[in-house]
């Protein structure tokens, strides 16, 4: 399952997205967290502290090692410096899987132990100096994409990924990834201003989206965004002193979370889960296709030198295709 956590800058959806990992961890659920976004809070937010944190290994740091892995014996691929942010599997590519050991999670991955068991962590890594002024962060968050176009994964098993604040998500085809995207709203015109756009870029491709509301403080704040999200609102979280410990630096137990709140979580669960029983693979190889040869034309064959539309293999199907020796 390919779970994503969006909504404005400070809506609260890594608090969210690390709650929701804590609470797949805390069942057993093998899981992987994936910080996407430009403020890199995801780490510091599963217990890390700030000098762990600023230690995550760099996906987008480890690009050409994530290429060369990917592309294993693919024969339409002829470089790892033909690749692209959206180049997709084809016969030949090597998969990753949630549960493997592999060169890319032994690069990228992090180990970071929550109650119930351990969850695997990467980051796309912070703005650099060399970055500033001359690198857009979508750079960086291409590493995602192709690692999301690379993942085979499975019902009972989860990826999920604290997303970039806005309608940041649509500078590329990532947004077309997840099985289920929660949108976390505050009960305020900015926060489902946020909503609505990201529901009308998403419209017209087949995109699972629940409003999920934070920060609530009453029935006041609860009917605001039942008026504005109507049946997409699928549960609110309120004040939770278990956050503000967190936030103060003390990590209390997970099972000390108020019952409301682990209650929530139960809700989004669910609903990812039952997400699962929509999942399309041929629309999803759709999807990646539309958009590798949208950005093949834009800027990629320019930039490789390559025919990059030479790189979709038309009988490959995510999933459908055994793993490479």
């Amino acid at each position: 399952m390919k779970i994503a956590f969006v909504g404005k800058g400070g809506s609260g959806k890594t608090t969210l997205s690390s709650l929701f990992v804590r609470r797949l961890a805390a069942h057993g659920t093998p899981v992987i967290a994936v910080d996407a976004d430009i403020n890199q809070h995801l780490g510091v937010a599963l217990g890390l502290d700030e000098a762990e944190a600023a230690e995550l290994p760099s996906m987008g740091g480890r690009l050409p090692l994530i290429k060369e892995y990917l592309r294993g014996a693919n024969p339409r691929i002829t470089s790892a410096e033909t690749m692209i942010k959206t180049t997709p599997p084809g016969e030949g590519s090597r998969l990753l899987r949630i549960t493997e050991d592999n060169p890319v999670y032994d690069a990228c991955a992090r180990t970071v132990p929550l109650e119930g068991g351990d969850v695997r962590l990467l980051a796309t890594g912070p703005f650099t100096e060399s970055d500033l002024g001359v690198a857009c962060y979508h750079s960086k968050v291409g590493a995602v994409e192709l690692f999301l176009n690379h993942l085979v994964d499975g019902r009972g098993e989860f990826l999920v990924v604290d997303m970039t604040a806005g309608s940041d998500s649509f500078a590329s085809g990532m947004f077309t990834r997840f099985d289920m995207t929660f949108l976390v709203a505050e009960p305020t015109r900015k926060g489902v201003a946020v909503y609505r756009q990201y529901k009308e870029y998403a419209r017209d491709f087949g995109i699972a989206l629940k409003v999920v509301g934070n920060k609530v403080q009453g029935p006041d704040d609860l009917e605001f965004l039942q008026d504005a999200a109507g049946d997409d609102l699928l549960v609110a979280f309120g004040h939770s002193d278990w956050v503000r410990a967190l936030e103060k630096g003390r990590t209390p137990p997970f099972a000390e979370l108020e019952e409301a709140d682990r209650a929530a979580l139960d809700v989004l669960h669910a609903a990812a889960d039952a997400a699962y029983a929509h999942r399309d693979p041929e629309r999803y190889m759709r999807q990646m296709i539309h958009f590798h040869l949208r950005n093949a034309e834009s800027w990629g064959n320019a930039r490789t030198g390559a025919d990059l539309a030479a790189q979709v293999d038309p009988g490959f199907v995510l999933g459908a295709a055994p793993q490479p020796a």
